[in-house]
């Protein structure tokens, strides 16, 4: 019998991949990318350095360029390869990244009124314009609505959904206003490659509808009407005009239309599963389970678990959410995360430029890997991009302590990387403060590829091994996990992860002396 294979489309903040791989063994046998046209690198920036959008006609555009690359890609690598052994779809990107849509679902971004209004564009995870507003919801909810801020978090962010939505009534009203919804990117896509965009047949993910909504099926789905009009009337009408179909990623929202059947050379009908954030099909792709921590580790971090839902879970402050199915049907998914990790190492190597271009990551990894744990008398704070979890405070900035005369760019560098594995081991310990035991951790994304460095760092800081999940491109590979089970290649997530994920055969291990220094370094 001839192989089937699905693909994973994995939306990220500068490009989309698109991901072909066998459902029988998760080999992944072709992929594709492109990089998004409109902005810098994909994204529309201002003078505002809170402010990040991106043009929804990269979304389509990705998706047709990169699955048509990706399936060329495959008949050159795979004997007999044909496109009809495609037999399903798998959706994820950033979120909370939501934009405008009209009466028919269209972003409004593609109407020739608004094609260059940033407001009307898609508000990117990263934009942090609505810090005034999240503050707000915060405080209201604190008031009102208590039950709503313990299943975030304790606290509502920026980056997500109704911020930005408020920011947008209060600065764009002209969009707001032209606007008949908002839909996430993680629902508009499935929702573009079905036909599905209407508001009567449109189907959201429970992923980015619980982590960055406040949607929970306990108390009828969405915040309140009563409760959103306190913040401003409009919210309340909105409401009313936002899907009641909200699913976990074990359902598919439809079949691929015609029209993109003849677009990409893909067979027409073939199931799209519903959508989610990356981290959370990341997870999935790493073979997340009870006891499990998975690492996201690329620009910022999101580290995800899951419990069982059958079981009593205590609300965990300072967590982006607690919600059920948002990972894996059957569990909670708990995210946290960090807002900047590979950012800062980053920041330090070409914004900063010790020694003008000569340092690259590589070399600075090399030289701090010779030093030891508090050898520099460095200390660092990962706050440079604010403190996504356990703080909740995208206002706090970064520090760096303890430098001399003598302090060189590679002694710079490893503090900047214990500064992130000390923030790790916050999240762990909170999770465990809580009850979520974390016995293992699978880390994935460039970094875990790449920085030997980092890992035994994060392995003596944390105190626990560190394993790296075998698949480079564990976003997408989880997207094509959940079209392989809509698809019915397998019967359900476990399996499908047994069969198509897996872990390289390296784990960093905790060195007992380097872990007794962190000790001792950790509180101050």
């Amino acid at each position: 019998m001839s192989a089937k294979y699905t693909i994973g489309l994995d939306y990220g903040t500068n490009s989309v991949r698109a991901l072909i791989v066998n459902v029988a063994n998760g080999a992944e046998i072709a992929a594709a990318v492109w990089t998004y046209s409109h902005g810098t690198q994909g994204v529309i920036l201002s003078r505002d350095p809170n402010l990040a959008r991106q043009h929804p006609a990269d979304y389509v555009k990705g998706a047709e360029v990169t699955i048509k690359q990706a399936l060329a890609a495959a008949k050159k690598s795979a004997k007999g390869f044909s496109a009809n052994q495609i037999i399903g779809i798998g959706v994820d990107t950033t979120g909370s990244t939501p934009l405008p849509v009209d009466a028919e679902g269209q972003p409004l971004a593609l109407e020739k009124k608004f094609a260059n209004h940033p407001a009307a564009m898609a508000w990117l995870w990263k934009d942090h314009t609505g810090v005034a507003e999240a503050a707000e919801i915060t405080a209201l909810a604190k008031k009102l609505r208590p039950h709503y801020l313990a299943k975030c978090g304790g606290t509502y962010s920026s980056e997500w959904f109704w911020s930005k939505v408020l920011r947008c009534l209060r600065t764009a009203p002209e969009v707001f206003n032209a606007a008949h919804s908002w839909v996430e990117l993680a629902d508009y896509v499935p929702a573009a490659l079905t036909g599905t965009e209407h508001p009567c047949k449109f189907i959201a993910g429970v992923c980015a509808a619980g982590h960055k909504a406040m949607w929970n099926s306990k108390w009828g789905g969405y915040p309140d009407q009563q409760f959103l009009s306190q913040l401003h009337p409009k919210l309340a009408q909105l409401r009313a005009r936002l899907t009641s179909r909200v699913h976990s990623i074990d359902r598919a929202v439809g079949g691929l239309t015609d029209a993109w059947a003849k677009r990409t050379g893909l067979a027409a009908g073939i199931p799209v599963a519903v959508g989610a954030f990356d981290a959370h099909l990341g997870a999935v792709g790493a073979g997340v389970a009870s006891g499990t921590l998975v690492k996201i580790i690329g620009t910022s971090t999101c580290d995800i678990a899951i419990s069982p839902n059958d079981k009593q879970l205590a609300d965990v402050p300072g967590l982006c959410g607690i919600v059920d199915g948002s990972v894996l049907p059957g569990h909670f998914g708990l995210e946290a995360g960090q807002s900047a990790v590979g950012d800062i190492f980053n920041w330090w190597v070409n914004y900063i430029q010790p020694h003008g271009d000569k340092l690259s990551h590589r070399v600075l990894d090399a030289q701090a890997s010779t030093l030891k744990p508090g050898e520099s008398g460095l200390l660092a704070l990962d706050w440079n991009n604010g403190n996504r979890t356990i703080l909740v405070d995208q206002r706090l900035t970064g520090l760096l302590v303890g430098q001399t005369l003598y302090t060189t760019p590679a002694e710079v560098y490893r503090a900047l990387v214990e500064a992130t594995a000390f923030g790790a081991l916050t999240i762990i310990k909170r999770f465990e403060e809580y009850g979520v035991k974390i016995s293992s951790v699978v880390n994935c994304g460039g970094i875990a590829e790449k920085s030997p460095l980092t890992m035994q760092i994060y392995a003596d800081v944390t105190g626990r091994p560190m394993k790296v999940s075998r698949s480079a491109q564990t976003c997408a590979l989880g997207s094509a996990i959940a079209a392989a089970v809509v698809a019915g290649a397998h019967k359900d997530y476990p399996s499908a992860q047994k069969a198509m994920t897996g872990l390289k055969p390296k784990v960093y291990k905790p060195n007992a002396k380097a872990q007794a220094t962190y000790r001792e370094l950790y509180p101050l």
